[in-house]
């Protein structure tokens, strides 16, 4: 029996609405859990907010409204769009939760046993947008002398007591892990980034703040909030049940789990060296992968306010659909690289890949039978060497392909094998020809139509992890059982179960009207 698996995205930042790089994150580790789901995996997926620290503090202040309150509010824009995304998630976590809380406190009183922690005074360069501390050393000139941290974010020179974590200590640790575990850190180009970071010398870590108080108190320390980064990485244990509930973390926070995090590329340091570095010191299993995707670009240009151009992911959702957005975003992006979108870019993919080419195989061989056959499923009356050839192809991009794919965190490639599977099934109908079949050899043009009911049936199931809704759209009107729509269970007599049993396939609806610009896309 497979390990179970435990899968993330970060947490995101409610100090302002989501945006399309937040739907990104999360239709793609969405896409990898219903995969890893439908090959027959315990899947644990959680996602949430990380709503503590200064930068809500501040944001809730200029409002002139509590930090709760702004929590409150903004929480739930994220979780409504992850819900009318379709994301699948197992718990949509809050860092303001009370079993968030314990966990942080228990997760530093375990790295303060192991003598990680002490008492001292913080003088150096904060990032208030990233929650970052910064090195001299990595600072960069802004306009008019400003210093500005390695993201381009204005710093400031903060002075306050502080408690420090040890991190000096574990850079050895920290690159015999990347040593030892080269698919710790993905793609290769972040792994880069975070061994140069480390073989250049690691200083001691603040870890808590006193000029604030929205966030997890430090255990015995009063006046003491833990550094934002503390508390928020903790979420991925108190998903898992830590401290207290030891057969849930044995189940999904075990040594040697399946444990993925993914994120985007501008925080893979806290993952990838100071969150191994937190479990090591709390002797505790370390994930089994950090992978950073890279950003989504609106035409090529970083996304900003200040320009004018955030999009935001319910009204793209609504303007183009839902399961059209979640494939353009899983088949344009090369995962861990940047993306860009545009209208033009959404329309002209979800028309050609599902409207023209997966959509209409579907219509116009579903529409056939109905209209032919009265609905009856077509028999098989011996197969050809075209139809073995089509169900070879199938078989090893359904089966081999794709799950390689989706294992491997590359959407895009398992997208990339499905399309090849979809060429080949126009290719055969349009050689075929089932409606000149029909009047000469209505016996052939049978086992033709049985041969394309079952691999769109095949299709359908191997890319509902990109769009679930559509695709189970299909599976229903064709009459697949439920039981049969994971990976390597698609095969097999269903078919000829359906027949037996006078399944009648209905008249079929168009799964994806073509969509069309408008004067506003330009």
């Amino acid at each position: 029996m497979s390990k179970p698996f435990t899968i993330t995205t970060a947490i995101s930042y409610p100090n302002g609405r989501p945006h399309i790089g937040h739907a990104y994150e999360a239709i793609a580790t969405d896409a990898i859990a219903r995969f890893q789901r439908m090959m027959g995996r315990d899947v644990f997926f959680q996602t949430g907010t990380d709503e503590h620290g200064l930068k809500m503090d501040q944001a809730a202040r200029s409002r002139g409204i509590s930090p709760r309150a702004l929590a409150d509010e903004m929480a739930s824009h994220f979780k409504e769009m992850d819900d009318a995304l379709g994301i699948s998630y197992d718990r949509f976590i809050r860092t303001s939760e009370p079993d968030h809380h314990a966990a942080s406190q228990a997760l530093w009183k375990a790295m303060e046993a192991n003598g990680d922690l002490y008492l001292g005074r913080y003088e150096g360069w904060y990032s208030v947008r990233d929650e970052a501390f910064y090195d001299e050393k990595e600072l960069i000139d802004g306009e008019g002398g400003q210093r500005l941290s390695p993201q381009g974010t204005p710093v400031e020179w903060t002075v306050e007591e502080s408690w420090f974590f040890r991190l000096s200590n574990y850079q050895q640790k920290l690159l015999d892990l990347y040593a030892a575990q080269p698919q710790f850190i993905r793609p290769e180009s972040r792994r880069n980034e975070v061994l140069r970071f480390v073989e250049g010398g690691l200083s001691d870590l603040s870890i808590s703040r006193t000029s604030f108080d929205w966030g997890v108190k430090v255990p015995g320390a009063d006046g003491h909030v833990m550094y934002v980064w503390v508390d928020a990485l903790t979420n991925y244990l108190t998903g898992c049940g830590y401290p207290d509930d030891t057969a849930r973390m044995a189940r999904y926070w075990a040594d040697g789990g399946d444990i993925v995090h993914i994120i985007g590329k501008d925080i893979v340091r806290f993952h990838a060296v100071y969150w191994p570095a937190f479990l090591m010191s709390a002797k505790l299993p370390l994930p089994a992968q950090v992978f950073g995707h890279g950003f989504l670009l609106n035409r090529g240009e970083k996304m900003s306010k200040s320009v004018g151009n955030v999009a935001d992911p319910l009204e793209l959702a609504e303007r183009f659909g839902v399961d059209q957005l979640r494939y353009f975003l899983l088949s344009e992006v090369t995962f861990g690289n940047d993306g860009s979108y545009s209208a033009e870019a959404i329309v002209q993919r979800a028309n050609s890949d599902l409207a023209n080419s997966f959509g209409n195989l579907a219509q116009r061989t579903l529409s056939f039978i109905a209209k032919n056959l009265d609905g009856r499923l077509p028999a098989v009356h011996g197969h050809d060497p075209a139809d073995t050839d089509l169900a070879a192809v199938i078989d090893q991009i359904v089966r081999v392909d794709m799950p390689a794919a989706f294992a491997d965190l590359a959407p895009s490639q398992a997208i990339e094998a499905w399309m090849r599977a979809v060429f080949a099934c126009n290719q055969y109908i349009d050689a075929q020809a089932p409606w000149t079949l029909r009047k000469g050899d209505p016996d052939r043009m049978e086992t033709v139509l049985a041969t394309l009911y079952c691999a769109i049936a095949q299709l359908a199931v191997a890319i509902l992890p990109v769009i679930p809704a559509s695709a189970t759209a299909l599976l229903d009107q064709m009459g697949v059982p439920e039981d049969r729509r994971g990976y390597g269970t698609i095969e097999g007599d269903w078919y000829s179960s359906l027949m037996r049993d006078g399944f009648t396939l209905s008249p079929p609806k168009p799964l994806f009207p073509r969509l069309e610009l408008t004067e506003a896309d330009a």
